[in-house]
């Protein structure tokens, strides 16, 4: 219960902005290295943190560089898909065969290898954009033996993208919108869906295949 009550926490507007003030750098870097480099770190809020990063240093509100800030988290990024890329490298099929715990389940490896199949190593730059995907794809790469040169060029393009459109994308609305804090739980409420969508529709998609396999099957058999 305390861990659900840390998370419902931060994932609400007041919860970010006393991490982001009080935390500042240092906190950003470590959330946004345990998302991408720690198997325990998809629950964590990485899209919507970010633009409510953006979001407060345009307004004033946090006291912070916007471009040294950049820096700092592509940095975290990178080195934390780097270290669950070694994860995955490491273990192996392992992964696969880990019992699920009070956080590890194992069908986020197994969804995330099926993302993998589907995208090859694109993966690796369109998870950053996805949440838990974004956290397993570096282990599922370093697992399926990806070269580590391969994987570190798509490493370091998805990790500059995600870093630099989240915050400039809260930077932007800061800059634009008048008294834009006041709406910030409903930005965070549509970043949080825009980041779930994709998913979504995966998963819909397979839902449609598979009805439709069925029925073909169902076809042939009665033929």
């Amino acid at each position: 219960m305390e861990l659900l009550d840390s998370i419902t926490s931060l994932l609400s507007s007041e919860g970010m902005k006393d991490v982001i003030r009080n935390g500042g750098y240092i906190a950003l870097f470590l959330i946004i290295f345990a998302e991408t480099g720690l198997l325990i770190g998809f629950f964590l809020p990485g899209d919507s943190l970010l633009v409510t990063t953006g979001l407060l240093i345009a307004t004033g509100v946090v006291d912070m560089n916007i471009y040294l800030l950049n820096i700092l988290l592509i940095a975290a990024a990178i080195i934390g898909d780097a270290v669950g890329y070694y994860i995955g490298k490491k273990m192996g099929q392992k992964l696969y065969e880990k019992p699920d715990g009070k956080i590890f389940k194992r069908e986020h490896i197994i969804k995330t290898h099926e993302f993998y199949e589907k995208h090859g190593g694109k993966t690796i730059i369109i998870a950053r954009f996805i949440p838990i995907v974004r956290t397993f794809a570096p282990v599922v790469a370093g697992a399926a033996d990806m070269t580590y040169k391969k994987f570190a060029t798509f490493n370091i393009i998805g990790g500059v993208l995600w870093i630099t459109s989240t915050t400039f994308l809260g930077y932007g609305l800061g800059n634009t919108i008048p008294n834009v804090t006041d709406y910030l739980h409903y930005i965070i409420g549509v970043v949080i869906l825009l980041s779930i969508l994709p998913p979504i529709i995966e998963i819909l998609k397979e839902r449609k295949r598979r009805r439709l396999l069925r029925a073909e099957q169902a076809q042939a058999a009665q033929q």
